[in-house]
């Protein structure tokens, strides 16, 4: 049998195969976001106490309806933007939240917006439906948006502006200022936003963290794809959700039925009751948490020479590997493995052409001891 030209454009992650040679070399897995920190007590005895009530079957496509109150009632509660349940998707994690809204507003042939680095599996994605991409580059440490090269390379292809915020691989926070230049962009052009959320509560350093549809200029042009995966720490669940309007939302259950007919059932509910039992004060002391984490392994990544910036968000920080052996990136990371036993994801997962770029990412959501470990291991180099 032949395969289809569709699955030509879909080749395993980086990522997945960086942690594949980690297990064979059994070594320290910093490259895929596991997020291996403890589940909170009321998700996991929610999706215990779902399966042993007997909720083990179908929900509807949109997801199970008090959950998708209890996602609408906690983005108001931080956010305050007017969101209701009919606003809401549930899917199989954030990545089936925006296939199944992808599917409802793209087609092929469409161009969207990336902003380099990216993160890979929005280029799969849109790559899989036949989307062409638009790359931008941002420049760091701070990875900054050139607006006026922006705005020269729309053109009458593009029809969306993908963004990740809290920035995986960067760490980046998007200010207010930048989401409402965007918003003057995406509306002068009759364009749309997906906005990709999932590190929300992962911002350091007293920053604010501004969800795009809190701009009122986006409220009509955005989709925000988030989820539980690392807030909770349940990244083998697979539950996500997108906001956006009704008629999206909608058709999008669609392709969420088509697709996966439902979210697991008995997870809905361990979400749902963590959502209703979890204070805030839950997440703001993950945030802390993970602050402490980032201090402690950046600060060891500069004492061995791998240059690293404190980064504003998310959990994962772009260390440059120049210094070790290997002609570019990707044997860099190699032999980082090799003398250390730490894995890590090369530049080149997250860049269209990573030529000359020795960056490798670090994903610092370990157990202290996980990471005491890989602090030991990077004195080595």
């Amino acid at each position: 049998m032949q395969l289809s030209n569709r699955a030509k454009h879909i080749a395993q992650s980086e990522i997945r195969a960086m942690s594949i040679l980690c297990n064979e070399k059994n070594g320290l897995n910093m490259a895929q976001g596991l997020c291996d920190l403890e589940v909170p007590f009321p998700v996991a005895q929610g999706a215990k106490e779902g399966i042993d009530s007997g909720k083990n079957t179908y929900t509807s496509a949109y997801g199970n309806y008090k959950l998708r109150v209890a996602i609408a009632k906690k983005q108001n509660d931080f956010y305050d933007q007017k969101v209701e349940p009919e606003n809401v998707l549930v899917s199989l994690g954030a990545t089936g939240a925006f296939y199944a809204t992808a599917m409802s507003l793209l087609n092929e042939g469409d161009e969207v917006v990336l902003f380099e680095p990216y993160y890979g599996y929005h280029v799969a994605t849109l790559e899989s439906m036949g989307c062409k991409i638009k790359y931008i580059r941002t420049a760091p440490p701070e990875y900054t948006i050139d607006f006026e090269h922006l705005k020269s390379q729309i053109s009458e292809d593009t029809k969306s502006i993908l963004i990740c915020n809290p920035s995986n691989p960067s760490g980046k926070v998007y200010t207010r200022q930048e989401l409402e230049n965007l918003s003057e962009i995406i509306n002068q052009n009759n364009l749309f936003l997906f906005s990709d959320e999932m590190y929300e509560h992962f911002v350091y350093d007293g920053l604010e963290f501004v969800s795009a549809l809190s701009i009122e200029s986006l409220k009509e042009s955005t989709v925000v794809i988030s989820g539980f995966s690392k807030i909770y720490s349940i990244t083998g669940w697979r539950l996500g959700y997108a906001i956006t309007q009704k008629n999206i939302i909608d058709a999008a259950s669609a392709f969420n039925d088509l697709v996966y007919v439902c979210p697991p059932a008995p997870l809905q509910h361990g979400i749902l009751k963590g959502l209703n039992e979890l204070p805030i004060s839950y997440y703001t002391d993950v945030a802390k948490a993970h602050q402490l984490k980032r201090d402690k392994f950046i600060k060891a990544l500069n004492e061995v020479g791998l240059t690293a910036e404190y980064v504003k968000g998310a959990y994962y920080v772009l260390a440059d590997i120049s210094k070790l052996a290997g002609e570019d990136d990707k044997q860099k990371v190699v032999t980082l493995l090799e003398k250390t036993g730490i894995a890590t994801v090369p530049a080149r997962a997250f860049y269209q052409n990573s030529e000359g770029v020795y960056l490798a990412r670090f994903c610092f959501s370990k157990k202290e001891e996980e990471l005491d470990e890989a602090i030991e291991r990077l004195k080595t180099l």
